[in-house]
C-alpha cells in the first residue's frame, strides 16, 4: 500500500477531488501554505494499493493546471534592487509516494 501526498493549487483543489472521488478513490484535504509565495495550496492524503498509485498520479496530473502569475517582487522575502514585477509558474502539483507499512480502519 502507498500513501500519497499530492500539493494542488486551491483553484484545482475542488476538480481534482471530485475526479478521484468519481473514480473510486478516497482522500483527505488539507488546507496548507506554500513557502516560496506563501500561497494557499491544498495537500491531499490518498491512500491506494500499488498498482493504482500510476491512476491516481494520472488523475491528479489531468486537472491541475499550471499557470503564470505576476508578482511584485517587494512581496517576496528577500531583497530586490528594483521593484520589477516577477513572472512565475504557479499550480500544477507535488507528489509524494509513500510506502505504508500498516494502514488500519477504526
Amino acid at each position: 500500500m502507498k500513501l500519497l501526498l499530492a500539493i494542488v493549487d486551491r483553484e484545482d483543489a475542488n476538480v481534482v477531488v471530485r475526479n478521484l472521488s468519481h473514480r473510486g478513490f478516497s482522500s483527505t484535504k488539507l488546507a496548507t501554505t506554500g513557502g516560496f509565495l506563501l500561497s494557499n495550496n491544498i495537500t491531499l492524503l490518498v491512500g491506494v494499493e500499488d498498482k493504482m498509485v500510476q491512476t491516481v498520479i494520472d488523475i491528479i496530473r489531468e486537472y491541475s493546471h499550471s499557470r503564470k502569475q505576476v508578482i511584485p517582487t517587494n512581496d517576496l522575502s528577500f531583497d530586490f534592487e528594483t521593484n520589477t514585477p516577477l513572472e512565475v509558474a504557479v499550480g500544477g502539483a507535488t507528489i509524494f509516494v509513500v510506502d505504508v507499512d500498516r494502514f488500519e480502519k477504526v
